[in-house]
């Protein structure tokens, strides 16, 4: 049998620390993991953004230890609404509704502001005795029987894996040599947080302007986390209004249906792209998250394909481990790439194709989408299967997103 070394994750958001809380539970306390990112300084967290996650990715913090400390700040999305209009239409008619459970008492969502689950998931890391180390990783030099990585505060590390879990502008990829594929949008996305003075019921909307979708998600008490959707020219002029002239930009969008409507912090804008790998491993390193994927945010499926990632590179080195395997050995990731790369680049071609159907001014796609929500709204089984796909609950699920320990 190998002797097992360090692993060393580059990256503390959520995709490295829910790694490291499975990969130290699953391999035991005899295996060192590090997680090394300078934002670790910064807690708590500050993070104003919410995001959607999915059953699956609940079942894995649920799993992990981490969902009952975020449950109480969590709201779930009991029901889905679409529409499709033009910004000046009077009205906008429902094409297609959602129920919001894929099992009794299962919502397919939850919204959970980012800076619990990342507090909750620090603390869970070190409860486990993972070392948290709030610096980078400065470099690191791949062999056959390991990987020696440098930390920027000077501490060596001889590790068995490095995994790159450090956003879309990953430097491990870039100093790995691994190339990506994909475009930038002609698109941004604004983030803001939405007071307004009637109840949700945990109902979440997405408006598809010819802009993009405006998509309207519950959080808790009454408020909305907003992902809107307008091409990088109007966003900038959008988030760069005051007050008073963002607000009535606002309200133009949003409506009068939640009753009166306030920002309850600046809006930010980011800039939208699609790219993937052209591989998610090299020697010694595996590339989780953003690093390996960036897709548009349409499908509300960005960051629960980097908590897909989590688990199968989890599922795989753990695996690996009760078989007394070297834990970084091509076979192993490469079964990690295997598993993940083809759902990846799937989900890539439907939110390009689904950005590509509701963007846009064109008539002719709009009676063609129009039809096609209707027909899904009137069929229960393309629902349910709809419903199944977006909850992470469909194809080869790795056991965490199942609820399942490894």
């Amino acid at each position: 049998m190998p002797a097992q070394r360090s692993i060393v994750i580059c990256g503390g958001a959520f995709a490295g620390l829910a790694l490291a809380v499975a990969l130290r539970q699953g391999l035991g306390p005899d295996i060192p993991v590090v997680v090394a990112d300078p934002a670790l300084s910064q807690r708590p967290s500050r993070d104003p953004r919410a995001t959607a996650i999915v059953a699956a990715c609940r079942r894995l913090f649920e799993t992990l230890g981490v969902w009952g400390q975020v449950a109480p700040t969590a709201q779930p999305i009991t029901d889905m609404v679409v529409t499709d209009s033009k910004l000046q239409d009077a009205t906008r008619p429902v094409f297609l509704t959602f129920g919001g459970n894929v099992a009794p008492g299962e919502p397919f969502a939850h919204m959970v502001e980012n800076r619990y689950l990342i507090d909750a998931l620090a603390a869970r890391a070190e409860a486990e005795g993972v070392e948290l180390r709030a610096t980078a990783v400065s470099s690191f030099a791949s062999r056959p029987d390991g990987v020696a990585v440098t930390l920027a505060d000077g501490t060596d590390i001889d590790a068995s894996l490095l995994v790159a879990a450090d956003g879309a502008r990953s430097k491990l990829r870039e100093r790995a040599g691994i190339a990506t594929h994909g475009w930038d949008y002609d698109q941004s996305g604004i983030v803001v947080t939405v007071g307004h003075e009637r109840e949700h019921h945990g109902r979440a909307e997405e408006h598809f302007l010819p802009a993009g979708p405006f998509a309207i998600l519950p959080l808790t008490g009454n408020r909305s986390s907003l992902v809107w959707t307008e091409t990088r020219k109007d966003a900038a002029r959008i988030t760069a209004l005051n007050d008073e002239q963002f607000h009535a930009e606002l309200e133009q969008r949003f409506g009068l249906h939640l009753g009166e409507i306030k920002a309850l912090d600046r809006p930010r804008a980011f800039p939208l792209g699609y790219f993937v790998a052209r591989s998610f491993i090299a020697e010694r390193l595996a590339l989780i998250g953003d690093a390996a994927h960036v897709i548009h945010p349409i499908a509300g499926q960005g960051l629960n394909m980097g908590l897909k990632d989590v688990a199968a590179l989890a599922e795989v080195v753990v695996d690996a481990a009760r078989l007394g395997m070297d834990l970084g050995q091509a076979d192993v990731l490469e079964r990690y790439q295997r598993w993940r790369r083809f759902d990846t680049m799937a989900m890539g071609v439907a939110t390009n194709s689904l950005n590509f159907l509701f963007s846009n001014e064109s008539t002719l796609l709009r009676t063609v989408r129009d039809i096609g929500l209707g027909l899904v709204d009137r069929a229960p089984p393309l629902k349910s299967m709809f419903i199944r796909q977006a909850a992470g609950l469909s194809g080869e699920v790795p056991r965490l997103l199942k609820g399942e320990a490894l």
